[in-house]
């Protein structure tokens, strides 16, 4: 399976299917019925290949995650904005691939799939460290993200425990509603459990239900009517309206650089300085 939900170019007809059966005849009957569907059917010599390819694929992604995660971690420790890093890496023509830190990973295959390679290496006698060690550096992000906020909560002198913290989007990835695995989820449960009053907009998720949390989306005009002590972009949706949020004046925690366009000394961005504590009176 091959899917990108969201995607309008990549379509499940016109990306290649990878396609292997227990024997030749099986895959060649395989092929054909899939040719009936997709564009292009990509045939290999088993299933156990056709397996490993999926793994691979979800297991780079997330391996390729963590570099940059890690990355955005330590430009934050320098002072440098990782998004301007990567924006000027990828003019590179060769030898480097774009990705994108965030608050977490997110969706049904690439959170599970390389801990699920892990697991079978180790039962066949491998270690498999350098996934590991992305695991290591992903799972913990909605804690920094978590971080964040706290940072800029204290900017603006107030703490955690009481705010009202207000999350913009918590499906695991734009214009979608799937919340599977979404780090939207554990950030909204690590500030509960340290006293934030949390409420959340999600044009494609109306109701929430999460561990101890049960809540119903608010419509953005009224979130911004409400005028939360911090907003956080945990999913950047294209119908949200970035200056109506900017305009409201409230500390905004950005996770997925969606307000890269604007310069506003009340963005926080995933690497950099949180807000300047304002002069004592």
């Amino acid at each position: 399976e091959r899917v990108d939900p969201g995607n309008q170019i990549y379509t499940t007809r016109n990306i290649p299917k990878i396609v292997g059966g227990l024997e030749p005849q099986s895959t060649e009957a395989a092929c054909a019925l899939y040719g009936q569907i997709v564009e292009h059917v990509v045939p290999v010599s088993s299933t156990r290949v056709a397996e490993m390819v999926k793994l691979l694929e979800n297991t780079f992604r997330a391996v390729n995650i963590g570099l940059v995660n890690e990355i955005a971690r330590m430009c934050h420790k320098l002072d440098i904005d990782v998004w301007e890093v990567i924006d000027a890496a990828k003019t590179k023509p060769f030898g480097f691939m774009p990705f994108y830190p965030g608050p977490g990973l997110g969706g049904h295959c690439i959170p599970i799939d390389p801990f699920y390679l892990s697991w079978k290496a180790r039962q066949n006698g491998f270690e498999c460290r350098f996934i590991e060690l992305a695991g290591q550096v992903n799972s913990p992000m909605p804690e920094y993200v978590v971080e964040r906020i706290g940072e800029a909560l204290n900017a603006a002198r107030k703490p955690v425990n009481g705010s009202r913290i207000h999350l913009l989007g918590v499906a695991y990835k734009r214009d979608v509603s799937d919340l599977r695995e979404s780090p939207a989820l554990d950030i909204l449960e690590l500030l509960a459990r340290r006293g934030a009053q949390v409420s959340y907009s999600d044009p494609h998720v109306p109701q929430l239900r999460h561990g101890t949390q049960s809540l119903d989306a608010m419509p953005l005009v009224s979130a911004i009517q409400a005028r939360p002590d911090c907003f956080v972009i945990c999913t950047d949706h294209s119908t949200f309206d970035w200056d109506a949020i900017v305009q409201s004046g409230a500390p905004i925690v950005d996770t997925r650089n969606a307000l890269k366009q604007y310069d506003s000394p009340s963005i926080v961005r995933l690497s950099g300085r949180a807000l300047p504590l304002p002069a004592f009176q």
